[in-house]
């Protein structure tokens, strides 16, 4: 039978986090994400797990990097100016391919901004916030079960893929609470070890099947050296232009070629639909409610929500395009997602961007009228 829980959106991620495997977290408190930190220094030793504090958001995510290259599963959490401050070391743990989950609960900005208030407005910082090319992969819940899913989702793309993996919550989602049914048997991935010798141990020999290499665990008696430069399949860094272009196509590759085993989205009312809205994270609640109520006055509306953000469900989205007259991206920034919505559109039909950035969530009577304004 599956457990019931009335569990906080924070305290969901860090259920879910320990029901993946997560035995240890390095973080810092802010808000909206400190229930995170809290449920973690609680629970995380009653399973024989680590829970560190660290001076700043800085260190938090450093520790979750060395925590996961010793071999154990690590998590870090906090909202928009912790996860700016994240981004370099987020960028190593791209490069050198260190398994990780990073938590972002969305507030309003730039800089302090609102601690106490939701926004969307770490969209593209998930995306693009540490320099370089690498393959994102960013999940955007809209519910505290999804919280919990998607938090376990998370570690094993991370474990899968051998990088970090985000979850973007919103305060609102974040400080919610709901009724969640707690099922048995979700899939839990554990990372690839070697299946050699460690004195014939490649630490970046990726295996063809899936461009991932094998992962070892520092103590573990196979020697791999760990750095933020380009390297070759030793570890160590080059300047040889075959390797560096190897290896940065490599990074790519590993997440393009199994996009549609990643990209995951929901629709409610889409295929008649004539006014497509999309939306993500708490807006999709109201948005559903609009569509509900538009439906009722006879107006063919339809919902898309991408539940991975990143990678971008551009061919699912791009496929109802060609069916409805007009797109509507209500979002809690300045249009963030709704240049990505474009691009998937490529011109099919007009869309038309929504965005609020007052620290409050749209009602659905904000979105209709949005809806009726263009219909």
């Amino acid at each position: 039978m599956p457990k019931v829980a009335f569990w906080q959106g924070n305290v969901a991620i860090a259920q879910g986090a320990l029901a993946a495997g997560c035995r240890f977290f390095g973080g810092y408190p802010i808000t909206p994400s400190s229930e995170i930190a809290e449920t973690m220094a609680e629970e995380l030793p009653k399973l024989g797990g680590k829970f560190i504090q660290m001076e700043d958001e800085i260190g938090g995510i450093a520790a979750a990097i060395g925590a996961s290259i010793s071999g154990v599963k690590a998590m870090t959490a906090t909202s928009g100016p912790g996860f700016s401050l994240k981004q370099e070391n987020l960028g190593f743990a791209y490069i050198a391919e260190i398994p990780l989950v990073v938590v972002d609960v969305m507030r309003g900005g730039p800089s302090t901004g609102l601690p106490t208030k939701v926004s969307q407005q770490d969209v593209m910082q998930a995306r693009w916030g540490t320099h370089g090319d690498h393959g994102t992969i960013a999940y955007v819940p809209s519910s505290i079960k999804e919280m919990y899913e998607l938090t376990v989702k998370a570690f094993n793309m991370a474990e899968r893929f051998r990088q970090p993996v985000l979850v973007l919550g919103d305060e609102i989602i974040g400080h919610m609470r709901e009724k969640v049914l707690v099922e048995d048997g979700l899939e839990i991935v554990n990372r690839k070890r070697p299946v050699v010798a460690p004195d014939e141990f490649v630490p970046y020999k990726a295996d063809p099947s899936d461009d991932v290499p094998f992962m070892a665990g520092f103590g573990e008696g196979y020697r791999w050296h760990a750095t933020g430069l380009t390297h070759n399949d030793w570890g160590f860094p080059t300047n040889n232009a075959a390797d560096i272009e190897k290896k940065m196509l490599r990074l790519m590759r590993k997440v393009d070629r199994f996009r549609d085993d990643i990209v995951e989205y929901d629709t409610y009312e889409a295929d008649d639909a004539e006014v497509l809205i999309v939306s993500y994270g708490s807006v999709s609640r109201s948005a559903l409610r609009a569509v509900h109520e538009m439906r009722q006055q006879g107006m063919k509306v339809g919902h898309f929500r991408p539940i991975t953000i990143w990678p971008f469900p551009d061919k699912e989205l791009g496929a109802y395009a060609s069916r409805v007259k007009k797109i509507i991206v209500p979002e809690l920034n300045c249009g963030q997602m709704v240049t990505e919505v474009e691009r998937a559109v490529h011109g099919k039909c007009p869309v038309y961007s929504k965005g609020l950035v007052n620290g409050e969530l749209f009602k659905p009577s904000e979105i209709i009228a949005a809806v009726k304004e263009v219909a």
